[in-house]
């Protein structure tokens, strides 16, 4: 994750805006968010007068500003077209955990899209607060937020939970979820309780699906049944565990 304060959950948000429609969008969104800076070219600053917001107009080529802009933010909101977007930012890209949660505005304000770092950089929760702001349509490509499946590599994330796990085999396991392959979810939090009483991670109004087997303890699970296993524990998992389950197991820590 990044590492800059303010904002919503404390993130750092810029609008970036370059046409007179894009910007009068900007100014339009600026107001309901007032933590975000603006970043315009100077012949457009006027737009955002009298606005809470800091403006920061530039001169030149906004390719120019792009290293500057994902070094600074965390949420950057371009009122620019997809393509361009993606030609700016294509130099810039480094990881997953690294870049900032990239997001698309059209000139009418009808879409927002999450373009980059979807789900762990939260420019999907971003993109559905947006929308809501802006009464227009998020539009979400990532598997688990289309599918209302158990996003594997954030389970757990608002209860807490630390995820272990080699980046593979989060990226398998993700896989496994999203094609509805059995998927074995042991939570030992819950040993003689009702374990599904306790779905507290469960956070969609949509119900569990079919293919994820809810289970107290690991010595339960066949693991030879399921394509993969989602362990929430405070054990210490030997190597060979880790061995045995290669690739298909992922361990949050509560």
């Amino acid at each position: 994750m990044m590492h800059h304060t303010n904002g919503r959950n404390g993130e750092h948000i810029v609008l970036v805006a370059i046409t007179r429609h894009g910007t009068a969008q900007a100014a339009r969104l600026a107001l309901k968010l007032p933590q975000a800076d603006i970043i315009t070219p100077q012949k457009f600053a006027g737009v955002f007068a009298g606005l809470n917001n800091r403006i920061k107009p530039y001169e030149g080529a906004l390719r120019a500003q792009i290293p500057d802009i994902f070094t600074a933010y965390d949420q950057v909101i371009f009122f620019v077209s997809l393509g361009a977007v993606v030609r700016l930012i294509a130099p810039c890209l480094k990881s997953k955990d690294e870049d900032p949660g990239v997001l698309v505005i059209d000139d009418v304000g009808q879409f927002v899209i999450p373009v980059l770092s979807g789900h762990i950089g939260g420019a999907n929760a971003w993109a559905r607060h947006v929308a809501e702001l802006m009464e227009a349509i998020a539009v979400l490509t990532t598997a688990s937020d289309v599918g209302k499946t158990i996003p594997v590599d954030i389970l757990g994330r608002e209860l807490g939970w630390k995820v272990e796990a080699p980046n593979i085999n989060i990226t398998r396991v993700s896989a496994h979820v999203v094609n509805e392959e059995p998927v074995a979810l042991v939570d030992e939090r819950t040993a003689g309780s009702d374990v599904r009483a306790s779905m507290d991670w469960w956070t969609r109004s949509t119900p569990l699906p079919n293919n994820i087997h809810l289970f107290h303890r690991f010595e339960d699970v066949d693991v030879s049944r399921f394509a993969a296993i989602l362990w929430v524990t405070e054990r210490e998992l030997p190597a060979d565990i880790w061995r045995q389950l290669h690739e298909k197991l992922v361990v949050y820590r509560p």
